[in-house]
């Protein structure tokens, strides 16, 4: 008799992540979760999802199953967010929104036309949805790595579908008094472009790797005190002339250009001027 053992399937590790806080996105997912679960209670989005609540989020990489789904596309400055919906949901959402009989979840949507009334709420709910996610993204990232322009809205844009493999967030989301012996359940899906997923991982990272990334991003030319002496003047005297000055001699000078030295190293030559008071040095120029 032979025995067939089963091992368990490991995670393939993809080396464009290795170093990337991966292992935190469901921290982000939770918090997306929650900025949904509150967007979708809002006065503007009840009229729209109605009794709809979120079960749950959860970032997945796109397979084949999921190519049968209609996406819209929708960017910005900050990047480009790709959505679909499972059409089930959406004509929940579309009974609702035009007062029509509470959707079966045992319905089959392939008999129900698709109408351009349809086409356009799958825009909206994106376009609504999209903007709560890019807020989450631009919430968790330090204030000096917002990209310009990350407070314009996403914008419905013309695109390709996403590519397999490519990272998505699926959300969960059911309708408790919806009609039949089942709730209706469903899913949506956003699809991030590199830049966005970066703006994902770059906001989870602790906050000692955000200060040293950066601190790294500033040129070392930049974060290199060091200490420059001006020396407007020098006149060789003798020693004897020196211990026969009294109160009151003066010492004649002549005034060239100044030095400007690095410990005892001459590097520049300056020009002396006077600004509100002050001297001043400008007109640098290399020593050779």
């Amino acid at each position: 008799m032979t025995t067939i053992k089963q091992t368990a399937q490991h995670q393939v590790l993809d080396p464009c992540l290795l170093g990337r806080p991966v292992h935190r996105l469901p921290v982000f997912a939770a918090q997306l979760k929650e900025d949904l679960r509150q967007a979708m209670r809002l006065n503007v989005n009840r009229r729209y999802w109605g009794s709809f609540q979120v079960d749950g989020v959860e970032f997945s990489r796109l397979g084949d199953a999921d190519g049968r789904l209609r996406w819209t596309n929708f960017s910005a400055p900050a990047g480009n967010i790709a959505f679909a919906l499972e059409r089930k949901v959406l004509l929940a959402v579309l009974n609702y929104r035009y007062g029509r009989a509470k959707s079966d979840a045992s319905a089959d949507e392939a008999g129900v036309k698709l109408t351009a009334t349809e086409e356009r709420l799958a825009v909206v709910l994106g376009q609504q949805l999209a903007g709560t996610l890019a807020g989450r993204i631009e919430l968790n990232l330090p204030a000096l790595d917002k990209p310009a322009g990350a407070d314009d809205g996403f914008k419905p844009s013309p695109g390709v579908s996403p590519a397999k493999g490519g990272w998505i967030i699926s959300v969960a989301v059911s309708d408790p008094d919806s009609a039949g012996s089942a709730p209706l359940s469903g899913r949506f899906f956003f699809a991030l472009d590199k830049e966005l997923m970066a703006s994902v991982l770059r906001g989870l990272q602790p906050e000692r790797d955000q200060r040293r990334a950066l601190r790294n991003s500033t040129p070392l030319a930049a974060r290199l005190p060091v200490s420059l002496q001006g020396r407007l003047v020098s006149k060789e005297m003798q020693l004897g002339q020196l211990f026969d000055l009294q109160i009151g001699d003066v010492i004649p000078i002549t005034m060239h250009r100044a030095e400007v030295l690095l410990d005892d190293s001459r590097l520049f030559t300056a020009a002396v001027s006077e600004h509100k008071g002050k001297l001043c040095l400008t007109s640098f120029e290399d020593v050779e």
